[in-house]
Order: structure tokens, then sequence, then C-alpha cells
């Protein structure tokens, strides 16, 4: 009984001795396939880099070299091709977003940010009235879509990173140059981001000529990062311009050309028809399509898809017009 015991003990011994081997091997494996796996998320990063170099141009962008505004809302820099560091390009695998001090004069710096889906607004956006940029002096136009020359021009655009009224990355822009130089690259972005769950690398950089308080325009660029720029990969110049006016770009002050004048000049002009009231300001939410000129009480007025919802008096404060189909 006693040699039984001793058997069976012995055996019991073995079988556990083998398991707790053959458990080994399986852990290493699966430290292998970790190790395998940070390799190639390096590698990756590695062919970004490595991608983006091969392309850079170290031409260093001037703004005395660009062409002077004859009717396009933005020229190419660079040959297109983005003016990012390449330790810029590693870290921008991480959404962030940072925005320069005002200087000296009060003045928007660059503003840059790593655009990802977890920075895109969740809430609607809010008045902007609260912010004054520099050289914010805005005046209603005859020839201006929307009435008003000036917009609160985001650095980066709401739809990317959903911030407010941050003084720090709003500045005085031109309706031209907000809707039509600026708009369609920030909705190349978003709809990227959104389509592929990747990040772009966004840098938006206002030009100042000598202490004028008005920008001249703005440098934006672009890179997405998890395909080497296939997807976004962009360097432009938006000129903050406003055809039918001169700006002073020293304090924000503009004068009408031609047939474009003060709207207050031409309500009492005989050949200029009177414009539809505007509706009075009382806090309503309104509705804006994304490139649209006009301001909706009903978001599906118009055939909208996806609306931007704001304040009336922050849609009029951007020179929409209200919807004669909704007021």
């Amino acid at each position: 009984m006693k040699k039984l015991l001793q058997v069976l003990f012995l055996s019991c011994f073995l079988i556990l001795s083998g398991c707790s081997e053959s458990t080994e091997p399986a852990k290493e494996e699966k430290q292998q396939e970790v190790i395998k796996e940070e390799s190639k998320k390096d590698e990756t990063k590695d062919e970004v880099i490595e991608t983006y170099e091969a392309s850079e141009d170290t031409e260093t962008f001037s703004v005395a070299e660009l062409p002077p505004y004859t009717d396009t809302p933005y020229v190419e820099i660079n040959n297109n091709v983005p003016e990012f560091e390449t330790y810029e390009i590693q870290e921008a695998t991480t959404s962030y977003e940072t925005y320069s001090h005002l200087d000296s004069l009060g003045r928007c710096q660059e503003a840059q940010a790593s655009i990802g889906q977890d920075l895109m607004p969740m809430e609607d956006r809010e008045s902007l009235s609260a912010v004054t940029p520099s050289g914010w002096d805005n005046e209603r136009y005859s020839c201006v879509d929307g009435g008003w020359i000036y917009n609160r021009s985001h650095l980066i655009g709401f739809q990317l990173t959903g911030e407010q009224a941050n003084a720090l990355n709003l500045i005085t822009g031109t309706r031209y140059m907000n809707v039509e130089g600026m708009l369609p690259f920030e909705n190349q972005v978003a709809d990227y981001v959104k389509a592929t769950g990747n990040h772009v690398l966004y840098k938006v950089t206002p030009i100042y000529e000598g202490d004028n308080l008005v920008a001249s325009g703005v440098q934006m660029e672009a890179y997405s990062v998890e395909d080497q720029g296939q997807g976004v990969q962009f360097n432009v110049y938006c000129y903050n311009v406003q055809p039918g006016v001169n700006i002073n770009y020293a304090n924000g002050d503009s004068q009408g050309t031609g047939s474009c004048m003060l709207s207050e000049s031409t309500n009492s002009s005989k050949d200029t028809p009177t414009p539809t009231p505007t509706p009075e300001a009382n806090g309503q939410t309104v509705y804006v399509s994304r490139t649209g000129s006009k301001y909706h009480s009903n978001p599906n007025c118009s055939n909208m898809k996806n609306p931007n919802s704001m304040t009336m008096e922050e849609a009029q404060a951007r020179g929409l017009e209200a919807c004669k189909k909704c007021y």
C-alpha cells in the first residue's frame, strides 16, 4: 500500500511538472508577438518620417515672393509640400492642439494641431461675439456675400477641434478669405479624418506686414500622418482680401470701390432695392450649411446636410443673411 501511494505521488508530480513546463513556451510566444507588433509600429513610423524627408523641399516661405492677388483666393507654396519638421510628424500619431500667445500688438500667431476624431466637436458652436480680434472694424457692403466684410475667422476651424470663443484662435478675416480661401481646405481635412480615423498634422499661420493689425493672409499646411500624405497634403497661402473693397491693413478700416458701397448708402439709393429686413436677434438657434451664405430656422431647409448650429446673433455677426424661405 505504501509503495502504491509513492507511485501515485510521483506520477502526479511528473504530470504537474510537465504542465508547468508546457506553459512557458506559450508565454514566450505571446511576448514575442507583442515585441513584433511594437516593432511593426516603429517601422511604420520610420516609413512616415523617411517618406516625408524624401519629398521635403527646404525652401523657406517668403511673403515677398508671392504673386499679388488677382482673382484666385489662394496660391500654393513650396510646390504644395508642407514644411513640418520630422519630429512633428513623429509626434502627430496622437491628437493635440496648441495656440500661440498674442504678440505685443494683440495679434494672433500660429496655431498647430494633430487633428483626430477625438478632437472634433460634440457640442454646438457658441457665439464668438465676445472676442474682438486685432483690427476689427466691421462694415456692411453691397458687394459682399452676406453683407459684412469681416468674419471672426478661426485659424483652426471649429469643425476640426471644437474651439469656441478662443481669442488665441480668431483673427479678423474677410468673408472672401474665410469662405473661398480657408473653408475648402478645412472641409478636406475634416472629411478625411472622419472617413479614415487617421490624423492630420495641421498648422495655420497668420502673416502680418510690419505692425499691421490685420493679417495680409494665412499660410495653411496639412499632412495626413498614417498614410504618409497620400490622403491630405497641402501648403497654401490664402489672401485676406475682399473683391470690391480696399482694406487698410494697419487698422482694419475699409472702403468700397466702384459700385461696391456701404450698405447704409445703398439703402437710400432709388436704383437699389431695399434688402429683406433682418430678423431681430433674440438668441434663437439657427442652422448654417458648410458653404452657405444664409442662416435658417429649419435645419432641413434647402436640402442642407449636417448643418452647423449657432445663435442668430453669431450668424448675423458672420455676415450671413436670413433665408427667405424660413423667415
